[in-house]
């Protein structure tokens, strides 16, 4: 009788993956010693001797070597909010909260559509907007110098993308257009700006624009260094777009073109859905990157949720902590990024199981 083959159960695979020969065993031990050995000080350090109360700062280094997690205790309000007024700031709070619905509900499939997505960012942003400004329904006015901490990080990343998505878009098809002088100028606007630093863009857009701008095109500076990432985020993504584009078959659009199809037409149901899907990875590590940058701005003068993190710590009541600190605003980047990098993962494999 012919054997039947049976699938490898968990243990073999990790057997077969780990342990195969004595190299691989051998390595496997010493990786998974020093491994345990860190996770067992980090546990240690920052959970079984830690400090977590402000009423207890004063054992923070005196008779303890473990974090001082009351940083955060007493602190955590400022590097969240920033200087928004303590008894508005739940406002903020709320408006951060829509933003993150927003995001969770654009992981559901029934939203991806050409109208229903735009209007749940639109009418989301709109209302973060409103929450944090202010100046309607009985609610004080709270101007954008006073915005901070973890608010201002999402307001900047959210702005930047549907400034810029929609932007890369147009940008990738006027590379692509057949007319030679809008492909070519466009092509050479992509890369200059692809080729500068983003900081030298935003310091360009705070500081060198309003002395050569008319005062009605001014702006505050928050927009203006918005408006600067934005087109930043725009031409890389038009590169990866138009990359997209390209990996499609040519007879495509060819056929399109044979049945009559209008330009946008076969840009809107042919070209694009499938260059997005070709072009899904790069396009979330591009997010990705563009949530982490946001931290760049602190250095233009904003009070986002890096800088606030450096106010938690800069009294002298605190200033030993700024470890802890910055593990927490760690923790809060790892939080976003790693949950964008976990559904890029989740649409790749949806996508691929829709090709098959």
């Amino acid at each position: 009788m012919a054997k039947t083959y049976q699938k490898p159960n968990y243990f073999d695979r990790i057997r077969g993956d780990f342990f195969s020969t004595k190299l691989d065993a051998s390595m496997t031990i010493v990786f998974g010693l020093l491994a345990a050995w860190a996770l067992w000080n980090l546990v240690n350090w920052g959970v079984l001797h830690a400090v977590w109360s402000a009423d207890d700062r004063a054992l923070c280094g005196h008779g303890t070597e473990g974090a001082c997690w009351g940083v955060i205790d007493a602190r955590w309000r400022l590097i969240m909010f920033g200087l928004y007024p303590f008894e508005e700031q739940w406002r903020s709070a709320i408006a951060c909260i829509v933003m993150v619905i927003v995001g969770v509900l654009s992981c559901v499939p029934w939203f991806w559509n050409a109208k229903r997505l735009p209007v749940l960012w639109i009418s989301g942003f709109a209302l973060f907007y409103g929450l944090m400004r202010g100046g309607f329904f009985g609610l004080t006015p709270v101007f954008e110098q006073n915005w901070g901490g973890l608010s201002l990080t999402i307001f900047i990343f959210a702005s930047v993308s549907l400034i810029g998505m929609p932007l890369a878009i147009v940008f990738a098809l006027l590379r692509r257009s057949e007319l030679p002088w809008i492909a070519h100028t466009m092509g050479l606007i992509i890369d200059t700006i692809r080729s500068l630093p983003l900081l030298s863009i935003m310091f360009t857009f705070a500081i060198v624009l309003p002395f050569v701008l008319p005062g009605w095109m001014i702006g505050d500076k928050l927009y203006r260094v918005i408006v600067g990432y934005a087109l930043f985020f725009a031409c890389y993504q038009a590169e990866i777009i138009r990359g997209g584009i390209q990996a499609l078959p040519p007879g495509q659009e060819e056929a399109a073109k044979a049945l009559g199809m209008s330009y946008w037409h076969r840009i809107g149901y042919i070209v694009l859905p499938q260059a997005f899907r070709n072009a899904l990875p790069p396009t979330i590590n591009q997010f990705v990157i563009t949530f982490k940058e946001t931290s760049l701005v602190v250095i233009i003068g904003f009070f986002e949720l890096l800088a606030s993190a450096n106010a938690a710590y800069g009294t002298s009541e605190w200033n030993f902590a700024h470890i802890e600190v910055y593990a927490f605003v760690g923790l809060i980047y790892f939080i976003f990024v790693f949950a964008l990098s976990r559904y890029g993962a989740y649409l790749e494999r949806r996508l691929a199981v829709a090709e098959r």
